[in-house]
C-alpha cells in the first residue's frame, strides 16, 4: 500500500507556506520547530519530492511546494468536513469561523453579535474581515466556515444563500451639482465624476454594473480604502459617490453632512447588491447558514 501523508503533516505544511516561516508556523500550530521541521521533511519523504528550497537564506517552496499548498488546502477542508458531519452537536454552538466584508462589517456586526450572545450562548464567533477574494481563498483552504459576502460574485466549490437586497444609493456634498434632484436616474450619472473604493473590492465592481457605467473613466483615478473614507472625501467636495443602504441607514452619509438620493424605481429595479452568506461545498453547513441568515436578516 502506498504511504499517505497524515492530516497533522499537512496541516503543518499549510500553516509553513501561510506563514513563510518556521518558526511562525510552530507558534501558530502550538509545536516546537523542531518537530514542525521533522514533519516537513517525513512529508517530503513519503511523496519523494522536495517542498521547501532550503538553498537560500530567505524561505522560499519549490514550484512543486507551491503547486502542493492547492491540494494540501483542499484535503484539510475535506477532513474538516468530514469530523463536522461526525459531530451531533447542536447547530451554532462550538467554534464557527466567519468572514465578512469591510462594506458590511461594521454596520451589521454590533447588532447580529448581540442577537448571537442572546440566542446562542454556546457558539464560540470568531471573526475575519478582508475583502471578498481573500475571504474566498480562505473559505475554501478551510481557514474559515463562513462568509457574509456581497454578490453578485464567482466562486467555485462554494454555495451560497442571498439574505437580503442592498440598494445603492447616491451621496454628494450639499452644494453637488446634484443635490437638489429628488431621484437619481442612471442617465444623469453621465459625465458625473464617481470616488469609488480602489481596485480589489467587490463594491467597485458591483456599483459600476449596477449603474451600468462599464467605462472604468466614470471613476476617479484614486479611489477609498473604505466607505468612512469615500464619505469624507465626498464631504471635502471632491466628488459624489455610491453608498450602499446599508451604511446610510447606519448614519454614514448623515454624520459626514452628505446628501443622499435614492435611485427612480424603473422596470428592472433599482441599483443594488445582494447580500448573503458563503459556505464549502460539502461542509454541511446549510443549517447553519439558515439559521444565522434569520439573525442577519433580523439584524438588517
Amino acid at each position: 500500500m502506498t504511504p499517505l501523508p497524515t492530516i497533522r503533516q499537512l496541516q503543518f505544511f499549510v500553516a509553513l507556506a501561510r506563514r513563510e516561516s518556521f518558526s511562525r508556523a510552530a507558534e501558530d500550530c502550538l509545536v516546537s520547530q523542531s518537530t514542525l521541521s521533522a514533519a516537513i521533511k517525513e512529508l517530503e519523504t513519503i511523496l519523494d519530492v522536495t517542498l521547501v528550497d532550503r538553498s537560500t537564506r530567505a524561505f522560499a517552496l519549490t514550484s512543486v511546494g507551491t503547486a502542493m499548498v492547492a491540494r494540501a488546502e483542499e484535503i484539510l477542508g475535506l477532513a474538516d468536513a468530514m469530523a463536522r458531519a461526525a459531530v451531533k452537536a447542536a447547530p451554532l454552538t462550538g467554534t464557527l469561523q466567519f468572514g465578512v466584508i469591510p462594506t458590511i462589517g461594521p454596520f451589521i456586526l454590533p447588532a447580529l453579535m448581540g442577537l448571537l450572545e442572546k440566542e446562542y450562548p454556546d457558539l464560540s464567533f470568531y471573526i475575519r474581515e478582508d475583502i471578498t477574494a481573500g475571504l474566498l481563498e480562505r473559505l475554501q483552504a478551510g481557514r474559515l466556515d463562513m462568509a457574509l459576502l456581497a454578490f453578485p460574485y464567482e466562486a467555485d466549490g462554494i454555495e451560497t444563500l442571498v439574505i437580503a437586497n442592498d440598494p445603492f444609493v447616491f451621496a454628494t456634498h450639499p452644494e453637488g451639482a446634484l443635490a437638489a434632484e429628488k431621484a437619481m436616474s442612471l442617465s444623469k450619472l453621465d459625465g458625473e465624476d464617481l470616488l469609488l473604493l480602489e481596485e480589489g473590492h467587490c463594491l467597485r465592481d458591483q456599483a459600476l454594473s449596477a449603474c451600468n457605467l462599464q467605462k472604468t473613466e466614470t471613476a476617479k483615478s484614486f479611489g477609498g480604502t473604505s466607505l468612512f473614507t469615500l464619505a469624507q472625501m465626498a464631504r471635502s467636495g471632491l466628488g459624489a459617490t455610491l453608498l450602499p443602504e446599508l451604511a446610510v441607514r447606519q448614519g454614514l452619509a448623515k454624520n459626514a453632512g452628505l446628501v443622499t438620493i435614492p435611485f427612480a424605481e424603473t422596470e428592472a429595479g433599482q441599483p443594488s447588491r445582494q447580500i448573503g452568506l458563503a459556505w464549502r461545498q460539502g461542509s454541511g453547513l446549510r443549517e447553519e447558514a439558515e439559521l444565522l441568515a434569520g439573525l442577519i436578516h433580523r439584524a438588517l
